[in-house]
């Protein structure tokens, strides 16, 4: 009944759809965080931007909303996606370099592990985060905070054009010139399905990079003393501390496998000397390994040994203003060495902000900057029943001690459906809700982070 309920979908398209039931259909489904378990009324493959225009068509046509995905990271503010058309935009994958406009195009389905490499061989470098299985498009919309962030701000205000079919079927191109409005609202929200992305990058041919390990047991005079250092720091330097427990797998490097440690990684733009001095107090602890050096920007792509595999977890995070020595203490009572968490909290890490992400650039978009001065960061693998409420529950003793020093929340580590004007100022809120109301008011997109059309006059 579904596959002939939809079958003028399968029909218009050169790509593919999967319904429910049709082989395949719950890796189509799936997403990056095994927890989810989403049912959408049907998953299209579109092989084109035409192949996009038409099954957004399709959905108005039949009653249903449409969620964009390329890579499947942060789905889980999507919510269960009852009645909603699962548009997987993954086969959009053209890739352009401009070395000498320092300019980058791709497609909406293009990750940064195929541009970062073309931009380090020229000495450039984009504003990446800290995985290189990615999707550009949807970081992008969702801010962008990677290791140059401090010194260049949000990749969200590196986008100079945004390619996208709108509620009407119409395939736009949004920039300062045309439809500028809805240029702005993109960067920080979702009106439509983007199929091409356009954004500016770096003269970068090296930079001072690499990590600190400790052993965990020295996790809080590793924080205390990394705390202490952010005031002295400047914007070209950008630094995390993080308490990490390795699982034994191959793709973690060998010294590391099933091991834990307090990590301090960084990267600075400019000399090893400069560095050296910056980082010294850190140095001065003597660290069980220290894999700093010059090196290009691709290094930068591996540097927070991210996991590159789908995982199940549970995720939470704060903005802090500052992040205090009491803080850090009630931290590592709760689900530091010594607390009986044992390895409950897979990561704890701790990002310095502040700099560019602190500064509105000129011609910003909706998301023009990030609150505070630390990011932390908790993130808990789930594989069994225990693990899940052990999880849960560190989770929740890690919100309640960074409580008092919270100023805001950065939308792409998100990972439930929740109240979106929370991560903006009334009038970029209301502005949003505006926008949306004239390229999308009967609300057939599901963007990750929910924005809704503002009221008609009329009451509608």
């Amino acid at each position: 009944m579904l596959t002939t309920a939809h079958s003028p979908l399968a029909e218009a398209l050169t790509g593919s759809v999967v319904l429910p039931g049709d082989p395949g259909w719950d890796d189509a489904r799936s997403a990056f965080n095994l927890l989810l378990d989403q049912h959408p009324a049907a998953v299209a493959f579109p092989a084109d931007a035409q192949d996009v225009a038409a099954a957004v068509a399709y959905a108005g046509q039949a009653g249903l909303r449409v969620a964009p995905q390329a890579t499947a990271h942060n789905q889980g503010p999507l919510g269960g996606l009852e009645n909603t058309l699962l548009l997987n935009v993954g086969a959009l994958r053209e890739l352009r370099v401009d070395p000498g406009a320092q300019r980058v195009r791709v497609g909406a389905g293009v990750k940064w592990d195929r541009v970062a490499p073309r931009l380090s061989a020229h000495g450039l470098a984009g504003l990446h985060g800290s995985s290189p299985d990615v999707g550009i498009a949807g970081y992008s919309l969702g801010g962008g905070m990677g290791w140059l962030a401090r010194k260049y701000g949000l990749q969200t205000n590196a986008v100079t054009a945004l390619e996208l079919v709108t509620a009407d079927g119409e395939l736009v191109r949004a920039d300062a010139e045309h439809h500028p409005d809805l240029f702005w609202a993109l960067r920080g929200g979702n009106f439509g399905v983007v199929t091409a992305i356009e954004f500016a990058v770096h003269p970068v041919d090296e930079l001072y990079a690499g990590a600190m390990f400790f052993p965990l047991e020295r996790s809080s005079e590793v924080l205390h003393t990394w705390s202490a250092l952010l005031p002295t720091l400047p914007d070209e330097l950008m630094s995390w501390a993080s308490l990490m427990h390795f699982p034994p797998i191959p793709d973690v490097p060998a010294f590391a496998r099933g091991r834990s440690f307090a990590v301090v990684m960084a990267a600075h733009l400019g000399s090893e000397a400069e560095a050296r001095a910056l980082l010294r107090p850190l140095r001065d602890l003597g660290p069980a390994r220290d894999t700093f050096a010059t090196v290009p920007p691709v290094v930068l792509g591996d540097l927070a040994m991210d996991p590159l595999d789908p995982v199940p977890f549970h995720l939470t995070h704060e903005l802090l203003d500052r992040l205090p020595p009491e803080t850090i203490d009630d931290l590592m009572a709760k689900v530091g060495p010594g607390s009986g968490r044992g390895e409950t909290v897979t990561i704890l890490q701790f990002r310095h902000m502040g700099g560019a992400l602190a500064r509105e650039a000129r011609g910003a978009g909706a998301r023009a900057t990030l609150p505070g001065e630390v990011c932390v960061l908790a993130l808990g693998a789930v594989f069994d029943e225990a693990a899940d409420i052990a999880v849960r529950h560190a989770l929740a003793d890690i919100e309640a001690a960074v409580a008092p020093r919270a100023v805001g929340r950065y939308p792409n580590f998100v990972e439930v459906p929740t109240d979106a004007s929370a991560f903006f100022e009334p009038a970029a809120w209301q502005r949003l809700r505006e926008v949306k109301a004239r390229y999308d008011p009967d609300d057939l997109f599901a963007g990750n982070h929910h924005v809704p059309p503002a009221a008609r006059p009329d009451g509608g």
